[in-house]
């Protein structure tokens, strides 16, 4: 769902009548992962979600899918530390963003060797996360970023994430019953909303602009907080 996401971002953007124009090109990076992260976390680990998606599922799974859509939503949220990102959960996912920005910059400062990346690794991912890392290849060579020489590539997602956050307060404003319109299947209105506010208009803003154009408000990491919040407490019953 996270690389749908990008590819209806890329599928909205008006190609067709402005290939290779600022309009038919994507805002930034991380106005891309927003979309990726939002199908991935706010639509894919939502409750309506399992609620049309569980039949489906058993339907191609069979038998052997016997849990319920409220346990499905249950443990696709569950909070715990992990050592590799891409499975992280929504709350200790930006730590993982975190320990990479920090070495990153260690790295261009000139304040870390490449050769004692691996340590330094370890040592921030038992203090960012608690765990001890078994072996590089859970660790610090997990992400095929740095090989492609993708170095600032790892706070789009965070900053996806944040956007995302915000947006979909937004979109849940101008469509109020959404949770009910997704526990029916019906996915098309929040594809719409995402066509006409942000797929649509390409390079015509930059991001921070885009933003306060669509939810009339700077970027904050407020909507993200109140997201996890709200989520968790009705995973956990606080």
């Amino acid at each position: 769902m996270h690389e749908a996401g990008h590819g209806l971002y890329e599928q909205g953007l008006p190609k067709a009548a402005h290939f290779g124009e600022p309009l038919g090109d994507a805002i930034s990076l991380g106005i891309h992962e927003s979309q990726s992260r939002m199908w991935e976390n706010f639509v894919g680990r939502s409750r309506s979600f399992w609620q049309w998606c569980t039949p489906v599922a058993k339907k191609a799974l069979g038998p052997s899918l016997t849990a319920t859509p409220e346990q499905i939503f249950q443990a696709a949220n569950v909070v715990r530390p992990s050592f590799i990102r891409v499975e992280a959960d929504e709350a200790t996912y930006n730590l993982h963003v975190m320990l990479r920005f920090n070495i990153e910059r260690a790295l261009i400062g000139g304040q870390l060797a490449v050769k004692d990346l691996p340590k330094a690794w370890n040592a921030m991912f038992k203090d960012y996360l608690g765990l001890k890392v078994p072996s590089d290849k859970v660790g610090c060579l997990q992400d095929v970023h740095w090989s492609f020489g993708l170095v600032g590539y790892f706070p789009t997602y965070t900053l996806g994430n944040l956007y995302a956050a915000q947006f979909w307060e937004k979109i849940n404003r101008d469509i109020p019953d959404l949770d009910k319109r997704m526990a029916k299947g019906n996915f098309a209105d929040l594809l719409g909303w995402l066509r006409h506010n942000i797929h649509r208009h390409g390079r015509r803003y930059r991001a921070a602009d885009l933003c306060r154009k669509v939810t009339g408000k700077d970027l904050s990491a407020d909507p993200l907080m109140r997201h996890l919040e709200g989520k968790l407490r009705a995973v956990y019953g606080l």
